[in-house]
């Protein structure tokens, strides 16, 4: 059993409590069984230099994931992305320790991705101050012990992000609550404009299919019920304009028809959701006589 420390702001102070944590249980493609360490643990502080002593401890401050960009996954490709963090403290800071868990609570977590490195990578840029790197890895389905895996579809959406840093004379700054971020399903969207060419004036036939990945499978599935928009853009235009809105249907079909008025490209586009990453389709020509 591991202890985790949380530091949460109270009437603008402050306040630390550890919680006993056991490993989360989840039943899909096996038990998967996850452990997430406290700061403490990560940084090898006794608990006199944890942030229970009354000294002052590190603030942390721009704190970001992936540029800020949520965090879109298939069914195979695994990606590296950046994560950051500015801290300071009157000794100096040494360390910065950042992960990404998913869960109702910190007794119950059951997606966990933490950091590849021992250490941050931490850039001073004043005596007090520091910048600091990491990297983290995830992958999508389940391939060893469920850490650093998406093994389940249910892991879509909203993840906490912990910010943890240790200053110079052994202070320890965590909090498992610092902020949150996506982490969601890649949606792909075709999109198919027919008769073409046309008369000007005809009516033309717009069709494609929403699918998404499904972590569990390794397959994409099709999304109904989903808002779409069909957009154009004129032959010479910059941009695509929205002409109309639709939904997906069974199977994550789109079926929609427009007029043809002059040369462009017809495409569907799609907003995403919490779980679910927009995605927008290749328009297709369609010529006008």
């Amino acid at each position: 059993m591991r202890i985790r420390a949380t530091v949460a702001a109270l009437s603008g102070a402050l306040a630390l409590s550890a919680f006993a944590v056991p490993a989360a249980q989840a039943d899909v493609q096996g038990t998967v069984s996850i452990d997430k360490p406290s700061a403490q643990e990560r940084f090898g502080a006794s608990s006199a230099k944890s942030g229970f002593a009354a000294q002052a401890l590190p603030e942390v401050s721009n704190v970001t994931v992936n540029s800020g960009k949520a965090l879109v996954f298939g069914t195979t490709t695994v990606r590296t992305f950046e994560v950051s963090l500015t801290a300071s403290h009157p000794s100096g800071i040494v360390d910065a320790y950042m992960d990404l868990w998913h869960g109702t609570d910190l007794d119950n977590v059951d997606g966990y991705l933490p950091p590849n490195e021992e250490a941050a990578n931490c850039t001073a840029i004043s005596a007090t101050t520091s910048n600091c790197k990491l990297t983290i890895t995830a992958s999508p389905g389940l391939h060893g012990d469920g850490v650093g895996e998406l093994y389940a579809n249910a892991l879509a959406g909203t993840w906490h992000v912990t910010a943890a840093v240790q200053s110079a004379d052994g202070e320890v700054y965590g909090n498992d609550f610092y902020q949150t971020h996506k982490v969601q399903r890649l949606a792909k969207l075709t999109t198919d404009a027919a008769p073409e060419p046309v008369n000007a004036g005809q009516t033309i036939s717009v069709t494609g299919k929403l699918t998404r990945a499904d972590w569990e499978t390794g397959k994409y599935v099709g999304l109904s019920g989903q808002a779409l928009h069909l957009q154009f853009r004129a032959t010479g235009a910059s941009a695509y304009a929205t002409v109309k809105g639709i939904k997906s249907t069974t199977g994550g079909a789109a079926n929609t028809t427009t007029k043809a008025t002059v040369d462009g490209h017809h495409r569907l586009s799609y907003p995403g959701i919490s779980s679910t990453g927009q995605a927008v389709a290749t328009g297709d020509y369609v010529g006008v006589r």
